[in-house]
């Protein structure tokens, strides 16, 4: 079975000793803008390309409004600060994240609720929120309180597991019903719709990332999907150091954050965005080659959820064990194919084992047994 794989995997990406997990791909006008930009001279935080990066991501995705900032932890970081959470807050947050999504909570001060993930699309169980809820809140003057610590909990923050949206409606109408807003997390996600609707749009405020692994990159970079008007605009005020307009005056009138995207890293962002379509078209095709291989093997693929579109940023199978996953990283990675486990739930962390939190069974179950094949458009 190895050997079918490894041959399977190589016949995919052919002409490659070692094959990356999710390898960059600049094919497009990337020099060319990045050139540009240099010749500008503007490649901080103003110019050109970092305005066209916003209005081609509300393109995209059907935002109202886009704010590229400098990382996808920073837009997390900043939506959180966007809906005022502080050390008198409790956000709940799901286990089976990327570490970024709750280190960008304790960067609130915050505690962490960790939720319980969905076996159908590896995001936050709504069963598991609701009943969380039920048994540990109250209500005081329209805001949800836990009743053991008696802090507030006014933010849930969500994230759309390997680029499969999570069941968005149903959590939104549970965060509704206790008066918490939702926080969509959409790191993974570009290029992948719920119910027709692009993940990161859903809710009040989503959040993007162009990490070098990600399905386009800006070497770095984030963004902000709002659509509110006027919280765009704090938004926007708050990730440029909260400075106050003015020809020559350095005045500034709330702590602000050094998180605008720079123009150098926007120039190459956009000439990517450009190429997102061919991108997606090459993962779809790579996906239905995985599919069609390991339906034949019996072995379940990870597909996207009913009703949704995904970008199968990283395509992942389930195994039937730890010791069947942890065989086949070891042969996989032996042949010089990078293969990878999902990342360590939140609540396995130090850091973050004594948060409160819901059964983890589920969690702990995928953890155990997904395995993440390469998925680059290369």
């Amino acid at each position: 079975m190895y050997d079918q794989l490894i041959q399977k995997i190589r016949s995919i990406y052919k002409d490659m000793d070692v094959i990356p997990l999710h390898a960059p791909v600049f094919r497009g006008k990337e020099k060319s803008y990045v050139v540009d930009c240099i010749d500008t001279t503007f490649v901080s935080t103003v110019g050109r390309y970092s305005n066209s990066v916003e209005e081609k991501l509300k393109e995209i995705t059907g935002s109202a409004h886009a704010v590229a900032v400098v990382n996808g932890t920073s837009a997390v970081h900043a939506a959180l600060l966007l809906n005022d959470v502080s050390s008198e807050d409790e956000v709940l947050c799901q286990s089976l994240t990327f570490v970024a999504t709750a280190n960008a909570i304790a960067y609130c001060k915050a505690d962490l609720i960790l939720v319980d993930a969905d076996p159908t699309n590896l995001s936050m169980c709504p069963q598991k929120l609701e009943e969380w809820l039920k048994n540990n809140t109250a209500q005081k003057d329209g805001i949800t309180i836990n009743k053991k610590t008696l802090k507030k909990i006014r933010t849930c923050l969500t994230m759309h597991t390997l680029g499969h949206p999570g069941h968005v409606d149903a959590i939104q109408a549970i965060c509704a019903k206790y008066n918490i807003t939702l926080i969509e997390d959409a790191a993974e996600s570009l290029g992948s719709f719920y119910k027709g609707k692009h993940t990161g749009t859903l809710a009040p405020i989503g959040t993007l990332s162009f990490n070098g692994n990600k399905i386009v990159t800006a070497g770095g970079g984030g963004a902000l999907l709002i659509q509110d008007e006027a919280l765009a605009k704090k938004a926007r005020h708050l990730t440029t150091t909260a400075k106050v307009p003015h020809k020559w005056e350095y005045e500034h009138d709330v702590v602000g954050y050094n998180y605008r995207m720079p123009n150098i890293n926007a120039a190459l962002l956009l000439a990517q965005l450009e190429e997102l379509d061919g991108f997606l078209e090459r993962k779809r095709a790579i996906t239905k080659e995985y599919e069609i291989f390991f339906k034949e093997l019996g072995i379940k693929f990870i597909s996207q959820p009913n009703e949704c579109v995904s970008n199968y940023w990283l395509n992942a199978i389930q195994l039937k064990s730890k010791v069947e996953k942890e065989n086949f990283l070891e042969e996989l990675n032996k042949n010089n194919i990078q293969a990878r486990g999902l990342w360590k739930p939140m609540h396995t962390l130090k850091m973050y084992k004594n948060c409160q939190r819901t059964d983890m069974s589920v969690t702990d179950h995928l953890y155990d047994t997904i395995l993440c094949l390469p998925s680059g458009v290369n």
